[in-house]
Formats: C-alpha cells, structure tokens, sequence
C-alpha cells in the first residue's frame, strides 16, 4: 500500500535525481512545494519549461547566453580586455570569479575536464577553439583557472602543453593555491577566490 499520494511521489522521485539531494531532502522540497499556494509550483514549472528554449551557449566563449544573444555580452563589452582569458571548467564558474569583482578579461567555458575514468578526453572539450580565440583575439595571457582536483590538474597540464607548443601566448598562469583542493570554484568564498586571482603564477 502507497503511503503517499502518486503525484507526490513522482515529484519526490524526480527532484531526487537532482545533484545533492537525497530521498529526505526531496522529500522536504516537494512537501512545500504542495503546502505552499499553487502559483508557486506553477512559477517553478514555467521557469522549468522555458529553460531549454531560452538558454543557448556563446558560440565563441562556450558561456551560457539568452536565446536571442549572439555572443556573451561579457565577451562584447568594450571594458573587457580581450587579450586576457580565464579559462573555466563549467559556467557557473564564470559567476563565482565574476562575483570578485577584480578580473576584467573574458572567459572560455571548456565544457568540463579531462577524466579517462568518465570517458572524456581532451577531444572533447573546447580545446581547439580556446586555441582559436588566441590567435583572434591576440591574446596575451591565459589564466586556467580549472578546479584544484586532480581532473583540473591534469587538465591544466594539458592546455598549458598545447598553448607552449602553439607559441601563441606569452603568459600562461594557474590561479594561487588559495583555493582548498576539492572545493570548486562554484562553492568558493569571494574573498578566497580574489586572493587566488590576485596570486596568479606564471607557468
């Protein structure tokens, strides 16, 4: 016998596919999700509905845009430099460095990190079009500022590799080791994240 309602457990089942929430935490969520007043829940599934309509990827940056924008207007303002590059694993990434208020360059989103254990090779990535903008754009320095874990090490490690070997960009840094391994740069404080922005090395 069901102990709860088929429509609430269907909620329960599909919030728990959500990363980070166990079978008690979604529980919780669709709970008040039905106690509260039912604008709310319909707010959520219209928000839901339209995600995928209305984000697209930047075609140059890889930086999540609204569906009628051609380019990240992160990449078209005229005060950013375009010579300077932070390199990011994910696009959220690009909110928490945003949010330091200290860097002034552009973005390129790989889409992710080299992990042979999860089938994804370099290949994979957007490699190729960092490479690209470097010769576009005329670039100066790459920051890779790729996650302190051993995927965006080694990640690292390889777009350093590629970008010596293409002689296209005289500077190359790693952001500081003010950021704790194994916090990505979604989950870290703005504080911490300055420091390590301000601490860049050279490679």
């Amino acid at each position: 016998m069901a102990l709860l309602p088929s429509a609430l457990e269907r909620v329960i089942e599909e919030l728990g596919h959500l990363p980070g929430v166990g079978p008690r935490t979604a529980e919780r969520y669709a709970y008040f999700l039905l106690k509260n007043d039912s604008r709310t829940t319909e707010a959520l599934a219209n928000a839901l509905r339209q995600l995928h309509a209305q984000v697209r990827s930047c075609p140059k940056t890889f930086a999540l845009i609204d569906a009628d924008q051609e380019i990240s207007p992160l990449y078209n303002d005229p005060k950013r430099d375009r010579q300077l590059v932070a390199v990011v694993e994910e696009p959220l990434d690009i909110v928490a460095l945003e949010r330091t208020g200290q860097f002034h360059g552009t973005y390129h989103v790989l889409g992710g990190t080299i992990s042979p254990i999860d089938g994804v090779g370099p290949e994979q990535l957007h490699i190729p079009e960092l490479l690209q903008r470097l010769r576009d754009d005329n670039v100066e320095e790459v920051i890779i500022a790729t996650n302190a874990s051993v995927e965006g090490e080694s990640t690292a490690l390889f777009i350093q590799r590629q970008i010596k070997e293409s002689h296209l960009v005289t500077k190359v840094s790693r952001l500081a080791r003010g950021i704790p391994v194994g916090v990505d740069l979604e989950y870290a404080d703005q504080i911490t994240l300055g420091h390590a922005l301000e601490g860049r090395r050279f490679l």
